[in-house]
């Protein structure tokens, strides 16, 4: 599952990375979702002292791990100020990123960027939350494999205009700057929708 989940994620992340903002704007949504998730997977929400049978204080400490019904993991704040570290470098990257790109953020960068969000999954346990964070990322992955699947059973015929599916709706006359706002907009509603899910169970 760790394997799947960490190679899965990074080779979505950079299946992604192909208009100017797309994975770096996609990125930087999923890891702030990650901070919170992180944060809450940790950290302390109020130390109540009370007097126990034997007349002894004792300390009860309440996590909000506890309170929002999530598996509490020792030490999980560290691995949100990774995220959080994520979260600012795609935000300072994008101003030079966005369209018309000045950088790019190619292999080297998405691959590990997908990878660090797999592990963040992983060690939070969150390995099926991270399918509606990053609601773009699937999209994007699952357009490809079902291109590939849908040429080769059919002879040579095309289920999208091309894949991965950002192409297919710039094909389809959506300019580069609406695709990549529009997948913003979507990434956005799926992370919404994810910490909604918090208080859901």
């Amino acid at each position: 599952m760790t394997v799947l989940v960490i190679t899965g994620t990074s080779n979505a992340v950079n299946l992604t990375d192909g208009m100017d903002g797309l994975a770096t704007g996609c990125m930087a949504i999923v890891s702030l979702v990650f901070v919170i998730l992180c944060y809450f997977a940790s950290e302390i929400m109020a130390v109540f002292y009370s007097p126990s049978l034997d007349g002894q204080i004792e300390q009860i400490t309440k996590y909000w791990a506890n309170y929002l019904n999530l598996p509490k993991i020792r030490y999980a704040g560290e691995l949100g100020i990774i995220c959080a570290a994520i979260f600012g470098a795609c935000l300072g990257f994008l101003w030079y990123n966005c369209h018309p790109a000045q950088v790019f953020m190619g292999d080297v960068g998405s691959l590990p960027l997908g990878g660090a969000i797999g592990y963040a999954a992983v060690v939070t346990r969150h390995e099926f939350l991270l399918f509606i964070v990053g609601g773009v990322f699937v999209m994007e992955a699952i357009s490809v494999i079902l291109q590939v699947f849908y040429y080769k059973y059919t002879g040579g015929k095309r289920l999208f205009r091309i894949a991965p599916i950002h192409h297919h709706f710039h094909l389809g006359g959506w300019s580069e700057p609406q695709v990549v706002v529009r997948f913003w907009l979507f990434g956005i509603a799926c992370a919404a929708l994810a910490l909604a899910t918090l208080k859901l169970r």
